[in-house]
Parts: C-alpha cells; structure tokens; sequence
C-alpha cells in the first residue's frame, strides 16, 4: 500500500501537472515556436527570481548557455551537426533525469 503523499509532494506534482498542461497547449495554439516561448517566458521568470535572490550569476550562465546554442547552429548551418546533436542529446538526458520542480 502506498502511503499519501505531503504536501510537498503533491505541490511538486500539481507544478508538474501545471507545466506539462501549459506546454501541451502552447504548442496545440503555436506549435514549436509557441512552445518555445513557453519555455522562454519561465525561464526568464525563474531569472528574474534568482537575481532577487542574490544570484545574479544566472545572467552570465544564461548568456553561455545562448553562446552555446548559436555555436551549435552556426556549425550545423556549415555543414557540422555534430555540436549540434551532442547539445541535443545531452539536454534530452538531462531534463528526462531532472524534471521542473515547483
């Protein structure tokens, strides 16, 4: 038998819920571009709430992180995918083993 869950957890999983639900009708109404600017509208929240929170490294992290992205799509477009589908690959590992939490 399993034992209920806290109140902890069932706010991690309605954030769970909530997240997959807002994605599922951001790409339903826009598609891929919609469901980026999901992920772009809570990103920048989420930044916004470290930099209140004193840490404002998550601007130079942030910035990397784009560098890194337009490195690999800047190699793609000269004919190399290889950054390009190890950038990939690696976020697909490390999102499925470390979901959004509230």
């Amino acid at each position: 038998m399993n034992r209920p869950l806290s109140s902890a957890e069932r706010s991690a999983q309605r954030r769970q819920n909530w997240l997959k639900e807002e994605a599922k009708k951001a790409r339903e109404s826009r598609g891929e571009a919609g469901l980026m600017e999901f992920w772009l509208r809570l990103a920048r929240s989420r930044m916004a709430k470290d930099v209140k929170a004193g840490r404002g490294d998550v601007y130079s992290g942030f910035a990397l992180i784009c560098r890194l992205f337009i490195t690999a799509l800047d190699q793609r477009v000269e004919g190399n995918g290889r950054i390009w589908n190890d950038l990939l690959q690696y976020a697909e590992q490390v999102v499925a083993k470390h979901p959004p939490r509230n």
